[in-house]
């Protein structure tokens, strides 16, 4: 990488050179702000003679055939970008004579041809500046003195510097001498430099870029200019059209999808690296993948699912109206399923979208608080499928799933359900809940729909109140004696309220008034108007039927409690999250929890604590470091940890001077992690654990025995075969064990394979009586952990368990699931190719090390 400051103009200059904006970029997006600042700072120039300005830096890579010289402008194309408009606004104006420069046309021809222009090149090539696809006709057309597209971003800022160039408060020449002052950092990369590392270092002074432009930068910079138009216009361009611009949005709901966990907005780019380098997707399968998706998200944000279906459009344009955006990752799975080989029916799919969105609006009514959605939508569709491992009776389990849910969860019952509604304040309701009901009011189960959202929109339909908001005498007299009381309890509930397209009109004028003039309740083309042309008088008896008669609508009609048969064959586990407070964990084994849905086995609550005190301390050494140094006993953790092992009952030490109390019972460790979450700033949501009864463990573990049998039944022919001229697997049998394990003739070593209910492993095992012994053999294999890891072509994870006997080397297959025997060949596949990558590189290095004069 070479760096040099240069002017701007200098930089632009040069017949054979052509500065290129690569595909990936964004397009040209500064606004009249932006330009109004370069012209201010343009002017300082020259008001106060200054030598020169940095406009900042401009990074690109240089490429060339010989006859041309191409730079492509990693950054810094907004800047160059917009000071060509301004020299074309220049050169344009003198050549229509609209200003006057003492050089005459001469101007114009110096700066075209130095700065815009090569008129010896070929046609499709004359313009210097190469902008993205769906900027460069209006780049052209502008160039060309032509009419351009009156809303580009090019087009509005080339006509700003016109009218500041025409009020002449700088002239022509002593603007372009300005221009010649601007200067540059230029940074020219070399071949071998990481480009888009140094695009995500650059602090740059445009426009910041969003998340979806990082990523877009991120899947095309290292490729060559020709893949780059070509990835670009097969994928992601039209990925940027399906998303209808909101592709940060989409791209944050596909590693959703992918990973189980939602990024924030901002972070949404470091999420996606992370999942195509941790997985190490090649980029046309990601692309096509995500392309794929796309299409679907499209769909939803549109409210058009394309299956040929009204009633499902309907619903998903209603969702959208409703803004709930935590259900579309669910929902693309949902859509994904049915364009899958109709994996589940399109009638599958508009009652997940109804059910759905009957689930939303009870815990509306009844204000079920909101934070719980998103690990519910998140996992619901892993959560259906784990049921039985298939799609068969989908929307069953889909009910089931929703239906079981309880707290911050819960689907809402009738009784609740009736009991909210009838005693909500409708009126105060959030615009979006509100005129939702009264459209659904108005429009369920009838074809002659009115378009209350639009006419609500634009002002045509309001929201009545029947008895009025401030009573009159007549008002009054009509309620009878208890006519506050009615006005205070019944004012904004559901059954004194209705649409009309005439509030001003009726007011506060009286019930029969309202129901009889020419605007009136009788005379209404609104269905919810009907009843109420047919009452004689308007009090509490007639406002308690309207309610009763509209919440009973409400709770067995249009907002139904979806009902299902579907029982899972056997409940195998039971599962709760950290926040949940009232969950009796009494007389319940745990046996794996998931972080941020990372899902790890476990033998004991100990063993659980231990991973995520672990886990917590490796994210940030200076909490409990803090803590443990603190003085006094007011915090109730330093009970928990200290800085000695002293009054510890079965200390362990967790890093210099901090060690932590193992030896407390299960509220105690929940209690713990409780407070330290909060220090961390995590979501105690995102810790769940899976839960067994202890009465029910032997049923389950026979269970489990008879699986792992099968399955090393399966495996076992595989690893001797592939392992023959070792013969490290020979000895060995199917059991109910959830390992095997291969000897390669030194004791108390093994390779050993490993298979849980949902994670493979395959592993060294370096196990002598000796802690000391295993150590050294460890840190000698350790000194070749990089030339290992490429071999292997995969990180390992190395535990040299300093607190305990047993050191290992292994390697981890997650998203597996040993109970779905179609998962068995994947499993087996891991532990045969692995077994023998163990074997041939890391086994000899033990051999090695066993040979040498300090032998064990």
């Amino acid at each position: 990488m070479k760096g040099s400051e240069t002017g701007l103009l200098r930089f632009m200059e040069g017949r054979r050179d052509r500065y290129i904006i690569p595909v990936y970029q964004r397009r040209y997006n500064w606004r009249k702000e932006e330009c109004r600042q370069l012209y201010q700072d343009l002017q300082k120039i020259v008001t106060e003679k200054r030598a020169s300005h940095f406009m900042g830096s401009v990074v690109s890579q240089v490429a060339g055939d010989g006859a041309t010289v191409e730079h492509q402008i990693i950054d810094g194309q907004q800047r160059i970008t917009t000071v060509t408009l301004l020299l074309l606004a220049m050169a344009n104006m003198v050549k229509a004579g609209k200003i006057v420069s003492q050089i005459g046309e001469m101007l114009y021809d110096q700066i075209m041809e130095t700065y815009v222009i090569d008129k010896f090149a070929r046609p499709e090539d004359r313009i210097k500046l190469r902008l993205i696809k769906s900027d460069r006709e209006d780049l052209a057309k502008i160039v060309a003195r032509d009419t351009s597209d009156p809303s580009s971003n090019l087009t509005i800022n080339y006509n700003f510097f016109c009218e500041e160039l025409l009020k002449g408060s700088l002239t022509v020449d002593d603007m372009y001498d300005a221009l010649g002052r601007l200067q540059i950092i230029s940074i020219t990369l070399d071949r071998d430099d990481n480009a888009q590392l140094i695009f995500e270092s650059l602090n740059s002074t445009g426009l910041a870029l969003e998340e979806g432009d990082k990523i877009r930068n991120y899947i095309l910079m290292d490729l060559t200019s020709s893949e780059q138009e070509t990835y670009y216009t097969e994928y992601w361009e039209k990925i940027e059209k399906y998303t209808s611009g909101k592709t940060s949005r989409f791209v944050r709901d596909y590693i959703s999808v992918k990973t189980q966990v939602t990024p924030t907005i901002s972070t949404v780019y470091k999420a996606f690296k992370e999942y195509k380098e941790k997985h190490n997707i090649p980029l046309k399968e990601l692309l096509e993948d995500m392309k794929k998706y796309a299409v679907i998200y499209s769909r939803l944000i549109s409210g058009k699912s394309g299956l040929k279906d009204q009633e499902l459009d309907d619903c998903m344009y209603r969702l959208n109206r409703l803004d709930v955006t935590v259900t579309m990752p669910f929902f693309m799975e949902v859509l994904c399923l049915n364009q899958d080989g109709g994996k589940i029916s399109t009638n599958d799919v508009k009652r997940i979208f109804l059910i759905t969105e009957t689930y939303l609006f009870r815990r509306n009514i009844c204000d079920v608080p909101t934070n719980a959605l998103n690990k519910i939508f998140l996992n619901l569709n892993r959560e259906i499928l784990r049921y039985d491992n298939n799609t068969d009776h989908y929307v069953d389990k889909f009910i089931y799933a929703l239906c079981s849910k309880k707290e911050s969860g819960r689907f809402p019952d009738d009784d609740e359900f009736k009991q909210a509604l009838s005693m909500k304040a409708v009126y105060q309701m959030r615009g979006k809940y509100k005129e939702y009901l009264f459209e659904r009011f108005e429009n369920y189960g009838t074809r002659e729909t009115k378009d209350v959202y639009t006419l609500l929109d634009n002002g045509t339909y309001s929201i009545e109140h029947i008895m009025p908001q401030s009573l009159s005498t007549t008002w009054n007299k009509a309620l009878g004696d208890n006519a506050k009381e009615i006005h205070d309890t019944w004012l904004h509930r559901l059954g004194n309220l209705t649409l009309t397209a005439y509030n001003p009109e009726m007011s506060n004028k009286s019930f029969a008034e309202k129901r009889d003039e020419e605007h009136g309740y009788s005379h209404s083309g609104l269905r919810m108007n009907q009843e109420l042309a047919k009452q004689e008088k308007w009090g509490e008896k007639e406002l308690q039927e309207r309610s009763d008669a509209m919440v009973n609508e409400a709770a067995a009609v249009i907002w139904k409690m979806p009902e299902t048969d579907f029982k899972p064959k056997e409940k195998e586990f039971d599962s709760c999250t950290l926040d949940d407070e009232n969950y009796d964990l009494t007389g319940r084994s745990i046996f794996k929890y998931s972080y941020q849905n990372a899902e790890t086995p476990v033998d004991s609550w100990q063993d659980m604590y231990v991973h995520v005190v672990k886990y917590l301390h490796s994210l940030d050494q200076s909490i409990l470091a803090e803590l443990v140094c603190q003085k006094g006993e007011d915090n109730i953790l330093k009970s928990y940890f200290g800085n000695t092992p002293d009054n510890m009952r079965e200390p362990m030490e967790l890093d210099d001077h901090i060690y932590m109390e193992r030896n407390t019972n299960t509220k105690m460790k929940i209690s713990a992690l409780r407070r330290l979450f909060p220090m961390y700033h995590l979501d105690p949501m995102d810790l769940a654990f899976y839960l067994k009864d202890e009465k029910s463990t032997s049923k389950k573990d026979d269970q489990r025995h008879d699986i792992r049998m099968r399955y090393w039944e399966y495996a076992l022919p595989l690893l001797k075969k592939e392992n023959q001229d070792n013969k490290c697997f020979d000895n060995d049998n199917p059991h109910a064990n959830a390992s095997i394990n291969g000897y390669f003739r030194i004791s108390d070593f093994n390779i050993y394979c490993l298979a849980l209910l949902y994670e493979a492993r395959v592993g060294l095992y370096l196990g002598k009586p000796s802690k000391k012994e295993n150590k050294k053999v460890f840190d000698f294999i350790h000194q070749y952990k990089a030339e290992i890891e490429e071999k292997v072509g995969a990180q390992l994870q190395w535990n040299r368990s300093d607190d305990g006997k047993a050191s290992t080397i292994t390697i981890s297959l997650e998203d597996v699931n040993l109970e779905n025997e179609n998962d068995w060949a994947i499993i087996a596949k891991f532990h045969v190719e692995w077994s023998r990558k163990f074997m041939n590189i890391i086994v000899p290095l033990v051999k090695q090390y066993i040979q040498m004069p300090h032998k064990l």
